[in-house]
Formats: C-alpha cells, structure tokens, sequence
C-alpha cells in the first residue's frame, strides 16, 4: 500500500520457500517414533517362506520346509525344520535362527543340495572364505591411496548454512538428518570422503546433495555434479538455481542443452573460477573441462555411466570429497554396503503423507488407457505415457489423441532438438498440456509432483530396476499415484520379465527398493559386478554368507575388531522353550499370543539370536514393545538368556549347561565346574535361577 508506506512480508518473500508447519510433536520438541537403523542386513529384507533354500552356516544349502513344534529331550521345542540330501532333515532351535539365511544366488544357477555331515560344503565355504581375503585387498587399494592424500578439512557451519538450512520447506525425515550430519561430519575431517547415499526415489537425497554443496562453496571449493541424462540436468540446475537464489553463488550447466558458444564459456568460467557449482551429464568428465578448486564431487545414479567415464569418476575420488546418490540399489549397493568397503548411508523413512504407488499389472487396451488418463485429469493431475520407440512415437500421439480427445498430449524423446526439448519439458511442468507420451529420457530423477499417473507401455521389456525407477517419477507427493504396465495383449511372457512383473507387483510398498534388488540379483544375476570367480562363490555358498565372510575380510585388513560373534550353547533345564507352556512360570520364548504371524515371529528369534551386545537387546526391547504391545514375561526370560549368550561369549565360554541346581561351562575343549569355585544355584524359581546365573557367568574370570 504505497499511500501508506506499508507493505506485508511473507515468510516465502524471505527465504524464497513456506516451510511446513510441524506437527505438535515436533513443536514440543520431539520427533514421533525412533530413528531407524542405519542399514540392514540382507537376511532381514525378505521373508523365508517354506520351500525356499536357505544357508547354514555349518551344514550348507537346504530347503526351508517351516517352523515346527517337537518334543526334545522331554520338552516341547519350537524348531525350524530343514531338509537336506536323501530327505534328512536338521531342526534349529529359534534361539538358533540367526545362523540361516535365505539363499540367494546368481539367477540361472540353482545349487543341489547338501548332504548332512558331507565334507562338499567345508571345502566350498573355505574356497569362498579365501576368495574374499583377495577381494578385500582389492576393494581397500583404492581406499587406502585416499587414506595417505591429505584432504580437505571444511569449516563447522556458518550463520548461511543455518539460514539456508532453515529455509527448506519440508520436515526433514530421522534419516535424513542421519545422512546430512554423517556427509558433515566427513567433510570436516582431514580424509576425503567417499559416501554413498541410498534410498527409495522422493526421499531427499538431492536436499543431502544441495547441503553439501553449500557447505563446500562456504569454504571458497568449487563442486561439480554429474548426472546420467540431460533432462535431469536440467531439473537439477533449476532446483540449485531456486534454492541458492538468496545467495551469491555462481550455478552453471554443461549439457545439449546449452549451445557450444555457451560450455566454452563456462568452461573458461570453471578454469579461472568464476563458476561455484556446476551441474551436467557426461559432459562434465570431458578433457577440456578443468577446475581452479575443485573441492566435491556429487554423482547421481552411478550406475548409469559407462566403463570409461567411471574410470574419469574413480581419478577424482582419489583428489576431491565424493558423494554418491543412488535411487535404485542394484546389487553393487547391497555389495558394498555390507562388506565396509565404503561409507553408506541409508534414507528408508518415507516424507510425511507420503503413500506407496498402486501398481496394476493388465493386459494393453483403448478402454483401459482412457480410463486412467481421464481418471488423473479429472482430478487436476498430468501423466507420463511410455512408449519406448522413436520411430513410431509420432503415430501413437495421434492415436491417443483420437483416443482421449479431451486430453492435450504431447510427445517427447531423446533424438529431439535440444532447444525443442527443452522447452516442451519446460512446459509440461508448468501445466500446459496434460500428458506428457515420451521414451525412457525420464527415467532418472525427474521430480514433479502434479504427475501422478504413469502408463508404461510393453512393460516386459524393461529390467527390474528400470521398472522400479519409472515406478518411482510418480507418487512424490501426497496423492495417491497409480503406475500401469500394460502387457501385450496376445503376446507370451518369458520366465525372467514374468518374475520382474511380479516382483514389481509384490514389492509395492514404500522402501521397498532393498526387497526389489534382491530379486533383481536372482532373476538376472550380478553379471562382471564381481568377476566371474567370485560369482562361481557367490553361487556356493550364497550371496548373504559371502557377503558375511566378505565384511569379516576387509575388517580383518583394516585392522579392526570383528563384532562379537555370539556363538554360545545353553541348555537350562529349568526353562521352558515351547510355546505350548508360554504362560508358565519357566517359558523363555515369544507367544503366538504375542506375535501370531509366523514370519514375523521367525524373524524376531532371529534377531534376538543375531545380537551381540547390551545395547542390541536394549533396542530390540523397545522396538517389540513398539510393534507389538507390553512384553510378557516369557520373552522378557528369552531375551534374559541372549543376555546370558552375550555376557558368557565375552568371556569365552562356548556351553553352559544347567542341570537341577548343578552348573557346567565350557571354554574350548575344557569343561569348567562351577561348584569348585561357586555356590551351586540355590534360588526356587526359574526366574530366580536366571537372575543367579546371569550374576554368576558377570563374575566369572
């Protein structure tokens, strides 16, 4: 109002965004639920379903045929049954659980069975165990050449940082927060870094990317990202463009889509530094392009780049700090967050009102298509039409067009003008038209959230990650998404596109990336990922025991301790492992009251045998009594006994062993007898008789 020399500022007039309003949690300080784990193993990201094969560590590959209640030495006992050679079958207690894995190999490759008590298995898991102390050494050389260069230590946050942080307009996800201040803390040390940032598409990976990259132009560094596709340049360049609008920082793009007249002079730009970040697609690794001060390295999607240019990419990790952003976890992923060989975070908890994608699986028709593409006009949202064939891509806009006359449909691909693309794209994203019928140029990153509906035309073409990847440029905001892969009408699926399909279909829900790249290793196998030699161990001994034997090698070549591995037997007579008897006085196990499905259950004794300190059980407590109310008192015995395993394999005992009120441990071949040395146990109940142990096997020399 100039007459009255009054005008209204808004808090997006400030910072260029409106942030979210948090939740009254979050106003009062705290955050709803607890933060997730970092990362998890492969045995817990799919279910074992019987039928499966699965590995133990001491007697090989069998089949899974489910969970099963005996009778052991007198008592009821709920054991996992699994068949091997010759119809033999082994029962593992539950409490045992965490030395079966499910199997999963390389594809075409499907192991025989072995033989209890043979010797085939010892020799394969000692070849594997050997195989990996090679590949340890390998993967670490790199490793080890960044250790002895000095690196860049970055200053702790300035007053911008905080401000720019404070400026992004969404809740920032437990994970996320993780990722950010484990990429500081990297950046602050002397070594440079190498991390790898993991998770589901529309989880904020680029926000991790936009603070790093702000933090090293702080630091008077230059940073550079390197993405796949000359669309994703460009949304990435107007992203960083918008975001670091309030402040003075130079932003450049090197792709097709900027004139030959125009990279020349960003390339002297970049040269003399005049260039702060700069964002581009393979054009970026080209001779002619030359830093003053290059300081960080952001890559998104890695996988996506050739042999060559990875070989330009794994020059500069020796020299600069790399972060990597990776949206679909191929195999490598899982390969090299398991084994240490490189930093890893994970981002696995969904944004706020986020819902996962409905994916319908249906045959190709005209009534179909139409229905969807009205459906999502009708309620004010656009839609991608894939179909990945230039040469015929102008005959099936007019078809559409014939089809869904109330529609505005237009047609995009990569052997377009880059001027031309461009600006279609540009379009679309503002509204223009209502579907956007284009090739496979979106499948990398693209991020608009008025898309809510993909149809995607001869879908047993694609690879599974591909599937997953075009699956995920819908559903990025809070509107329910709808992802259609039409088959072909009269055609016949091969066995590999009818498992991807399915597997697509079954993994629906949100973070379900790691699920979908353990099937993607199955159906297609790790190709030269790992050479052929350690695929031939792979198929052994399996993928989650070889990733095992793996992670201990490169530990063992770092210099650092293996974590505890728990392997004590007990045997308390005063207990009572059968769910039959959970509500009795000695019962030590979870109820099917309490847990009722089988899966869960299973997985739940796994991870109770599979921990290996204090604070494992502690948070294993708290996340049981989360899920699944207020523990009872025989699952609170049960994890009394883990505690028992924990403290006993601390002090190298390997059996103990309880009968009447007399106590025997073993430390190798010896066994110890506690009444020369201690009160045999003199409590009456089996409470009691657990809390005396316990203080016995703590004070034990």
């Amino acid at each position: 109002m100039p007459a009255r020399r009054w005008m209204a500022v808004t808090e997006s007039d400030l910072y260029g965004f409106r942030k979210a309003l948090p939740g009254r949690y979050e106003l009062h300080g705290r955050r709803p639920g607890p933060a997730r784990a970092p990362a998890l193993r492969v045995a817990e990201w799919t279910d074992l379903q019987p039928g499966e094969l699965v590995v133990h560590v001491d007697h090989g590959i069998g089949k899974y045929l489910g969970l099963y209640e005996i009778e052991f030495q007198g008592r009821q006992q709920e054991v996992l049954a699994i068949e091997y050679a010759e119809k033999a079958r082994l029962y593992v207690p539950v409490s045992q659980a965490h030395v079966l894995s499910r199997y999963v190999g390389l594809g075409r490759h499907r192991p025989e069975v072995h033989a209890l008590g043979g010797r085939r298995w010892e020799r394969e898991k000692s070849a594997a165990a050997t195989a990996t102390r090679d590949l340890a050494g390998q993967l670490l050389e790199t490793q080890a050449a960044r250790a002895t260069l000095p690196g860049h230590a970055y200053a702790p946050d300035t007053p911008w940082q905080h401000e720019f942080e404070a400026a992004f307009p969404f809740q920032e996800t437990p994970d996320q927060l993780a990722a950010i201040m484990a990429v500081k803390r990297d950046m602050e040390s002397a070594r440079p870094m190498d991390r790898l940032i993991c998770g589901d598409v529309g989880y904020g990976k680029t926000e991790v990317a936009m603070r790093a990259a702000f933090k090293a132009v702080m630091d008077g560094r230059q940073v550079a990202m390197l993405v796949p596709t000359t669309i994703l340049a460009q949304q990435h360049f107007e992203t960083f463009a918008e975001r670091f609008a309030a402040y003075p920082f130079s932003i450049e793009m090197l792709s097709r889509f900027r004139s030959r007249a125009q990279q020349a002079e960003v390339v002297r730009r970049l040269r003399a530094g005049g260039v702060d970040i700069v964002i581009g697609t393979h054009r970026l690794v080209q001779p002619d392009v030359a830093f003053k001060d290059l300081g960080l390295v952001i890559i998104d999607e890695e996988q996506r780049f050739g042999v060559a240019h990875k070989e330009q990419i794994k020059q500069l990790r020796q020299l600069v700090d790399v972060l990597t952003l990776t949206a679909t976890p191929i195999p490598r992923t899982l390969y090299f967050s398991l084994t240490g060989a490189r930093d890893l975070s994970t981002i696995q908890t969904p944004p706020r009102d986020r819902l996962p994608v409905e994916t319908i699986v249906a045959p190709l028709s005209d009534e179909l298509v139409r229905a969807a593409i009205l459906r999502e006009i009708n309620r004010g949202g656009q839609v991608f039409y894939l179909h990945n064939r230039v040469r015929t891509i102008e005959h099936v806009r007019q078809s559409l067009r014939a089809l869904v006359p109330e529609a505005r449909i237009e047609a995009a691909h990569g052997q377009m003008p880059e001027g031309q693309l461009a600006g279609l794209m540009r379009r679309f994203v503002h509204g223009e038209f209502d579907v956007l019928l284009c090739t496979t140029i979106i499948e990398s990153g693209m991020d608009i959230p008025a898309v809510n509906t993909i149809l995607i035309e001869h879908a047993d073409r694609f690879g599974l990650a591909d599937l997953y990847q075009l699956r995920g440029r819908v559903g990025r905001y809070k509107h329910q998404a709808y992802a259609y892969l039409l088959l072909p009408r009269h055609g016949r699926l091969f066995d590999t596109a009818r498992q991807r399909i399915g597997a697509i279909k079954q993994f629906g829900s949100l973070g379900a990336g790691f699920k979908l790249a353990l099937r993607d290793l199955e159906i297609r196998g790790a190709g030269n990922l790992l050479g052929a030699e350690q695929s031939g161990h792979i198929v052994a001994v399996g993928f989650d025991l070889y990733c095992q034997l793996l992670k201990r090698s490169v530990a063992a070549l770092k210099g650092e301790k293996p974590a505890l591995l728990v392997e004590v037997e007990t045997r308390l007579d005063f207990l009572d492992l059968s769910t039959a008897g959970a509500a009795g006085a000695g019962a030590a196990v979870l109820p099917h009251a309490y847990i009722e499905d089988e899966n869960l259950r299973v997985r739940a004794y796994g991870d109770i045998a599979a921990a290996s300190s204090a604070g494992d059980l502690n948070r294993l407590r708290a996340s049981l009594r989360d899920r699944f109310g207020p523990l009872p008192p025989a699952a609170e015995r049960l994890l009394k006994v883990a505690g028992l395993r924990i403290l006993a394999a601390a002090r190298g005992l390997q059996f103990i062993e309880v009968i009447g009120d007399k106590v025997m441990l073993r430390r190798g071949a010896d066994w110890l007898q506690v009444d020369s040395r201690f009160p045999r146990l003199s409590s009456a109940t089996p409470a009691a008789k657990l809390d005396e142990l316990l203080r016995l096997v703590r004070g034990w020399k």
